[in-house]
């Protein structure tokens, strides 16, 4: 079975390079955006099996975000990234998981397995892979 991808939103670079390399070294294959927008572009193009979102990120703000992601992929899993132990009710009733940056990285890696081990996505594209492997060597 192909490695689950997980997309990852943040808009510092270092930050970003960070998760990835963390959750690559877990054997994730790892999407990176830098705002909300290029995370949708990226959503639209590739299955992903899980969305790990900063809180504060520029432009487009984190519940909108969420918004967006859960309009187009209601049972994707997002995990929600904060340093601030203060937020909002609505963002958290929004997301699947969440994770105090604090806690990083014994944490987020354990959040992702179960995001991803719960998430429809990764099943669809299992078994959409499986029947072409099946249909190509028939």
């Amino acid at each position: 079975m192909d490695s689950p991808t997980v997309l990852c939103i943040d808009d510092p670079p270092q930050a970003l390079e960070l998760r990835k390399a963390a959750l690559e070294s877990h054997g994730y294959c790892v999407k990176i955006a830098s705002s909300g927008y290029a995370a949708m572009k990226i959503l639209e193009e590739t299955p992903v099996a899980a969305v790990l979102l900063e809180y504060k990120l520029e432009g487009m703000d984190a519940e909108a975000v969420v918004c967006h992601i859960k309009q187009g992929f209601p049972q994707l899993p997002v995990i929600l990234l904060s340093a601030y132990s203060e937020t909002p009710e609505r963002l958290l009733g929004l997301v699947d998981d969440y994770v105090m940056k604090s806690d990083l990285p014994e944490r987020l890696v354990p959040v992702v397995e179960r995001a991803c081990r719960l998430s429809p996505r990764s099943v669809a594209r299992h078994s959409k892979e499986q029947h072409q492997r099946t249909a190509a060597a028939a």
